[in-house]
């Protein structure tokens, strides 16, 4: 059957609100994504209903849900059949929108990379000049990062000029950590840190009481420290970090990397069957990606 733009973008909308909630999705919030009026949304609502793409649920609780006809309509699957492919803007990851295909328009000239980009929501979030970041891909978990330059409402589809893109290393972070890991205790002082980091050529360590993780001392840490007016003598334990970022060792690297960004963090500890046994950090994660 033949959707109006409208509906294709009310039906799309409400598919990707749906998979990501999986409760009933209000006339009001599809409405503010594809920055229509909620009157016009609830008329082609009903639209909808009568040919059998959308059920609406009654009450204060209720809303709208797509039926099957609405994904085949669509070409689409149910959730867990299909990888969802995120899409970010100045690193916050755009609500209800994600990537359905990506299209390599142009490849071969020395100077432009464009891509074509069909996505699942509505086009109408983003703009001329918006710098996006898609991905990572299921299977070769490529990220692209590229500059919109224009946009086909018609086939839902984001015209790309590409500043970035590198396929992530998919092996697990038990192969780029530094180890053996360097551990302190919460006695130890300022000074023992230092020494340790200076002999180590590190500027971070995890801090134990016994088998216990109690934090994490970098030499950030210690030199506000120091500029707080504390002695060297004080115990690493009043001036570390206690809200340590952890990951286990058979996590695979591209799916930490977010982590660091999202946390605003420098390192972080690998755990292997619930033991501390190496670090993270960004140089260990720079070192994997391709340079030319």
């Amino acid at each position: 059957m033949d959707l109006s733009p409208i509906q294709n973008d009310i039906l799309i909308t409400l598919i990707s609100l749906y998979e990501r909630k999986s409760i009933p999705i209000k006339g009001e919030e599809i409405a503010e994504i594809i920055l229509r009026n909620p009157g016009t949304v609830r008329n082609q609502m009903q639209a909808l209903k009568a040919i059998g793409l959308v059920d609406g649920i009654p009450g204060p609780k209720g809303g709208y849900h797509p039926t099957t006809f609405a994904y085949k309509e669509l070409n689409l699957k149910r959730s867990g059949e299909a990888y969802e492919v995120k899409i970010s803007r100045e690193g916050e990851i755009v609500q209800g929108v994600k990537v359905g295909e990506i299209i390599f328009t142009t490849l071969s000239h020395a100077d432009i990379c464009h891509a074509q980009i069909r996505i699942i929501g509505s086009v109408k979030l983003f703009s001329s000049g918006d710098v996006i970041t898609i991905g990572p891909t299921p299977v070769n978990k490529l990220l692209i990062k590229g500059e919109v330059f224009g946009k086909d409402e018609n086939d839902s589809s984001l015209i790309i000029s590409i500043l970035e893109m590198v396929s992530l290393p998919k092996k697990p972070i038990r192969d780029y950590m530094s180890t053996p890991i360097k551990m302190l205790s919460t006695k130890a002082s300022m000074n023992e840190a230092i020494k340790l980091f200076n002999a180590n050529h590190i500027h971070g360590a995890p801090v134990m009481d016994g088998g216990l993780l109690r934090g994490i001392i970098t030499m950030s840490d210690i030199m506000q420290a120091i500029e707080d007016g504390l002695s060297l003598d004080t115990e690493i334990s009043k001036v570390m970090t206690e809200d340590v970022v952890y990951a286990d060792a058979s996590v695979q690297l591209y799916e930490v990397i977010r982590k660091f960004k999202e946390r605003s963090i420098g390192r972080l500890v690998v755990f292997e069957e619930n033991k501390p046994v190496g670090i993270l950090t960004q140089s260990d994660i720079f070192r994997t990606l391709p340079t030319n």
